[in-house]
C-alpha cells in the first residue's frame, strides 16, 4: 500500500485524457500518439517509424517520440529531428535494465496524457506497457518487427525479454502489430496473445524509390563500373541475420561463370575496414568486383542503379530493402525467410536460406535474362508494391487503428 501511495503521489496530475471528447471529428484536437522505441540506431524498425511519422495526417494526429537509449547513441537522431514532433530520450544504456526508467516514463505519460501509446521493439513494448499501467491504463499498441527468435541470431537478454512479453501480452497491450505474417506466427507460437495480434506490413515509398536511369548512369560512373556490366546489390548493415557470408559465397560462384558481374554492398560496417567482411571477400577471390560503400544517405539512388537486388538473410520479418528495390523496378532474389517470398510473389526468385549454391543459381538466371527482360520483371515488381505495400495505404492502416482505440476510450 505504501509503495502504491508513493507511486500515485509521484505521478499525480490532471486526469483529463482527451481534449474534445464528444465533439464532431472535425472539431476535435489532434489525437496524441506517444511513440516509444528502443533506440534510433539504423534499422528497419526505425526507418519504418520515420516513414510513418512523415506520412501521418497532422490535422488528425499529434506525435512525439521517446527513445529508451540515449539519443546521442542514435545515428538517426538528426533525421527524426527534421520532423514536427517532440523528441526525447530516457537516457538508458544498452544492456543495462533500469526499473527507475519505468517510473520516469510513467510520470511523462501522466503529464502528457496521450490517447494511445505505440511501442516499437521488445524492450520498449515491455517498459511502455508497465509505464502505461502505472499512468492510469492508457491503451498500448505493441510493435513486433522481428521474425527470428533463434539463439544464433539474438542476444540472451533479448530472448528473455521476449519471454516476459509473451506472458504480459495477455493483459498489457490493447493490440499487437506484427510487420509480417511470419512474425505473427512465430510469436503466437511462443505464447503471445494471438487474439490481439494483427499484421500491418512495412510500406514502401514509391515517390522516393522509383526507376531512375540517371541514377544508373551516375552510380556506374562514380564506381567505375562499365555500362554493360550487370550490377547486383545487397543493402543492409553487417549483422549475423543479414548473412553476408552467404552472399559472398554465392557471388564467388557466380563470378566463375560471369566474371563481368559487379557487386555493390552498403550499410553500417560494410566497409573495407571491417576485417571479417574484407577477409570473406578476399578469400572468395572477388575483391576487384566488390564495392563496399558503408553507410550512405543516397540509398534510393544506389538502389535504382542496380540490375538485381538481393536479400541473403537467414532471419527476417519483413525485408524493407526488398520492397524498396521492387519500387525502383529492380527484380529481387530473396531467401525464404519471414515474408520475403510473399513480398516478391512471382516478380522475383526465392531460394532456401544459408544455401549459397541455390542463391548463385538464381542470380545467374536473372543475369542471363538480359536487361530488357529484367526491366519487364522489375515493372511488375513495382506494380506489386503499389497493390500490396504502398506506404500511404500502410500509414492509413496505422491511423485507423489509433483512431479506433482513441474513440473507444472516449465512449
Amino acid at each position: 500500500m505504501r509503495l502504491q501511495s508513493t507511486i500515485d503521489e509521484n505521478l499525480s496530475v490532471d486526469k483529463t485524457r482527451f481534449a474534445g471528447a464528444g465533439l464532431p471529428l472535425n472539431e476535435r484536437r489532434p489525437i496524441s500518439i506517444f511513440y516509444l522505441i528502443t533506440s534510433l540506431e539504423v534499422g528497419g524498425a526505425q526507418m519504418m517509424l520515420y516513414k510513418l511519422l512523415s506520412g501521418m495526417d497532422r490535422t488528425r494526429f499529434r506525435a512525439q517520440v521517446v527513445s529508451l537509449i540515449d539519443l546521442d547513441l542514435g545515428p538517426l537522431r538528426e533525421k527524426f529531428k527534421t520532423l514536427p514532433i517532440r523528441l526525447r530520450s530516457l537516457g538508458m544504456r544498452p544492456g543495462t535494465p533500469n526499473p527507475v526508467s519505468v517510473l520516469r516514463l510513467a510520470r511523462w505519460l501522466r503529464a502528457d496524457r496521450p490517447a494511445v501509446i505505440s511501442t516499437w521493439m521488445y524492450h520498449a513494448d515491455l517498459i511502455g506497457g508497465f509505464a502505461a499501467k502505472l499512468a492510469g491504463g492508457i491503451p498500448v499498441v505493441w510493435g513486433i518487427r522481428q521474425g527470428d527468435l533463434s539463439r544464433e541470431g539474438n542476444r540472451w537478454l533479448t530472448l528473455q525479454t521476449v519471454k516476459a512479453c509473451a506472458l504480459a501480452s495477455r493483459w498489457l497491450p490493447a493490440r499487437i502489430i506484427c510487420n509480417s505474417e511470419a512474425s505473427r506466427k512465430v510469436h503466437a507460437a511462443v505464447g503471445y496473445e494471438a487474439k490481439k495480434m494483427i499484421v500491418i506490413p512495412n510500406g514502401s515509398d514509391r515517390t522516393m524509390f522509383k526507376p531512375d536511369r540517371a541514377a544508373r548512369r551516375s552510380v556506374r560512373s562514380e564506381l567505375e563500373i562499365p555500362e554493360g556490366s550487370p550490377l547486383i546489390g545487397l543493402v543492409g548493415r553487417f549483422h549475423p541475420h543479414k548473412d553476408h557470408h552467404n552472399f559472398i559465397r554465392a557471388a564467388a560462384l557466380l563470378h566463375r561463370h560471369r566474371p563481368d558481374v559487379h557487386f555493390l554492398l552498403c550499410g553500417d560496417e560494410v566497409t573495407w575496414d571491417n576485417p571479417q567482411l574484407a577477409a570473406m571477400i578476399h578469400d572468395a577471390g572477388i575483391h576487384g568486383r566488390c564495392r563496399l560503400l558503408g553507410r550512405r544517405h543516397d540509398i534510393p539512388r544506389l538502389t535504382a542503379a542496380l540490375d538485381i537486388a538481393v536479400s541473403s538473410s537467414f532471419g527476417e520479418s519483413f525485408a524493407t530493402v526488398v520492397g524498396e528495390a521492387m519500387s525502383c523496378g529492380v527484380p529481387c532474389v530473396v531467401t525464404d525467410v519471414g515474408d520475403s517470398a510473399l513480398i516478391v510473389g512471382k516478380t522475383g526468385l526465392v531460394v532456401p536460406p544459408q544455401n549459397s549454391k541455390e542463391l548463385a543459381t538464381a542470380l545467374g538466371q536473372l543475369v542471363e535474362l538480359g536487361q530488357e527482360a529484367r526491366a519487364s520483371l522489375g515493372m511488375a515488381a513495382r506494380c506489386r508494391i503499389k497493390e500490396h505495400f504502398d506506404l500511404p495505404d500502410i500509414v492509413a492502416r496505422y491511423q485507423n487503428l489509433y483512431q479506433d482505440l482513441a474513440d473507444s476510450e472516449r465512449i
